[in-house]
């Protein structure tokens, strides 16, 4: 009986290949033990390995354990290699403990290159980024990395950093949305915006079009997923796993539309939306308002004895509360207003680049 086994995230690259191969056990980068031990029958398959299991970063009670086939992770790999032109070398920027800074290494092995890892000890530095994208470009062929909207914001508001990216065949954006004007900050650089998570062995959906092989449809609103890179479930929560993939498909929390041409928009989660007053509020809206005047914002719903919830907005940045409000207003009208809306030096993060929603709310509700 295989076993999942907690190692360190440093070791992943050297001991992912048998790990892929079945040789040798699963691996829980930087994960908790209540997620290591044997492998149910359920849980592994001798044809097809559980290679990884990725403990989500959830903001409540006990990380789920996502388990990742060997057959799920290459078919990412190799899907997202020609995606992008071609396999290449990469940078790894964001930690090898999450899907994205897994998938990095895994592009490179299936690659048969070895990626430029950033020392992420004391946090990412835009220098440090500079430097291992001028060592990767060294080598001849294709030049990648994966990054998260807040390491992004910080290389593009440096004139090195803008210069380094522009020098790379492919920056995978990931872990939390893209807004328009990040992206335009980085205007001449091949930015891409990936849409994913552990569940589908991570980014599966690129400027809102599927990798080769993944399906994607509305289930009552709810985007699901479909395809040869979709984990095998959870661990110790076959529950959870009947619960979320369903006859083939992953059933994600996140809402979405179909543009005119045919790409996956994602509106918001869908436990984000509030209820104020019989109305229904999209969190995400009233963020995407915000971000244009304030260098980042969190809307979550509190409750209320009289409105059922409140929106409340978390903001990062100089900016006039009242005016703010007024902007919100104009826009989306009277019941998206935050009744609540303070300042924060930094909104908390859960994961890669990704708000610890009840962190915020917490200190919304005070």
């Amino acid at each position: 009986m295989r076993e999942v086994v907690a190692v360190a995230a440093a070791e992943l690259y050297e001991r992912l290949p048998a790990a892929l191969a079945g040789a040798g056990p699963a691996l829980l980068p930087d994960g908790p033990q209540s997620l290591a031990g044997p492998l149910s029958p359920d849980e592994d398959s001798a044809g097809d390995p559980t290679a990884v299991v990725v403990a989500t970063s959830g903001s409540t009670g006990a990380p789920k354990g996502v388990l990742i086939s060997a057959s799920a992770l290459v078919a990412s790999a190799e899907a997202t290699n020609k995606r992008l032109g071609g396999p290449g070398r990469w940078v790894l920027a964001t930690p090898a403990r999450y899907i994205g800074g897994i998938q990095v290494l895994v592009r490179s092995l299936v690659a048969g290159t070895v990626p430029v890892v950033l020392d992420l000890a004391d946090g990412f530095k835009v220098p440090d980024f500079v430097a291992a994208v001028d060592e990767v470009c060294r080598t001849p062929g294709r030049h990648y990395t994966a990054l998260v909207p807040t390491q992004l914001a910080r290389i593009v508001a440096v004139p090195d950093g803008l210069a380094a990216l522009k020098r790379l065949d492919g920056v995978v954006m990931g872990g939390a949305r893209l807004s328009p004007e990040l992206r335009e900050a980085a205007t001449g650089a091949a930015v891409v915006s990936a849409y994913g998570m552990s569940e589908t062995a991570s980014g599966c959906v690129y400027d809102g079009v599927p990798l080769d092989g993944v399906e994607v449809k509305l289930v009552d609103g709810r985007v699901a997923i479909a395809g040869p890179t979709l984990a095998r479930g959870y661990r110790n929560r076959p529950d959870l796993t009947a619960e979320s993939f369903v006859d083939g498909w992953f059933v994600t929390s996140d809402l979405g539309r179909f543009t005119a041409d045919g790409r996956l928009e994602i509106l918001g989660r869908a436990d984000d939306m509030i209820n104020t007053g019989g109305v229904k509020v999209p969190a995400n809206a009233v963020e995407r308002v915000l971000e244009r005047h304030v260098d980042a914002a969190c809307v979550v719903g509190i409750e209320h004895p009289e409105w059922g919830q409140i929106v409340a907005a978390a903001v990062v940045g100089t900016a006039e509360i009242d005016r703010l409000r007024d902007l919100v207003r104009a826009e989306l009208g009277a019941p998206a207003v935050p009744k609540v809306l303070k300042t924060m030096i930094a909104l908390p993060l859960r994961g890669p680049g990704k708000v610890d929603r009840a962190a915020v709310r917490h200190y919304l509700s005070q």
